[in-house]
């Protein structure tokens, strides 16, 4: 019952993988649209407003990294589970980097995929099912409205990632405290990445970009040597 009326768009250039997808996610009452290359994996997302995509990095015409970050562009924020042969952990960051939800390595069962979906969809009907009221969050001339998923610092817009939201959020509900990189990892990414920490590294490296007036020396966002990172609070810049 979970899965009825939710649609996912399998994208991928191998027929093969794209039929055993299609059947194993109708057998679990998924609707299912397909594409096998970029461009058309683009115009499906856009047209058929699928709940979930499952995306093959390698694709004709348009690689999966690029409709990831094409669609997240477009303000598409359809959660994206990235599929790929490649095991380089490089991609991985990547993929999550410009948007991606979940990373899955070929080959992978039909029912890990299932419960790749089940878990990712799972969370986002949790935030937006979510009926509290927005909660403002502000450091210093940093402002950051969770729910509304916009952020302002100097009373300037600024533009993030979902992920780098998610992360500065965190951040800022956890002011003062030091939090570990797991921590961070299990917290934001909801998932177990056998302790590959590189990926908020690179987060935090976008997030203090993007707030911090020197990222050598910041004000929000500090080190905490061998452990992770703490958020400080700022009564100004």
């Amino acid at each position: 019952m979970e899965a009825a009326n939710k649609k996912i768009l399998i994208v991928d250039d191998e027929q093969p993988i794209r039929t055993l997808l299609d059947y194993n996610l109708r057998q679990s009452n998924y609707d299912t649209v397909s594409a096998a290359d970029g461009e058309e994996a683009i115009y499906k997302a856009e047209e058929e407003k699928p709940d979930l995509i499952l995306l093959d990095v390698m694709l004709p015409k348009i690689d999966g990294m690029e409709v990831c970050k094409t669609l997240r562009k477009k303000g598409i924020e359809t959660p994206i589970i990235m599929l790929t042969a490649k095991g380089d952990e490089l991609d991985k960051v990547l993929g999550l980097e410009i948007g991606a939800d979940d990373y899955m390595t070929k080959p992978f069962s039909p029912r890990e995929v299932l419960a790749r979906i089940k878990a990712v969809l799972r969370r986002s009907r949790s935030e937006a099912d979510s009926s509290e009221e927005d909660q403002v969050l502000s450091s210093g001339t940093l402002t950051v409205h969770p729910q509304q998923y916009v952020a302002y610092l100097d009373g300037k817009e600024l533009e993030f990632t979902p992920k780098e939201f998610e992360l500065l959020a965190y951040f800022m509900q956890n002011k003062n405290n030091v939090l570990s990189r797991d921590q961070l990892l299990s917290a934001v990414w909801n998932y177990d990445f056998v302790g590959d920490t590189r990926i908020v590294d690179v987060h935090v490296s976008h997030l203090r970009e993007k707030i911090e007036e020197d990222t050598k020396k910041p004000i929000y966002i500090k080190t905490v040597r061998g452990i992770g990172y703490k958020f400080e609070e700022s009564k100004g810049k």
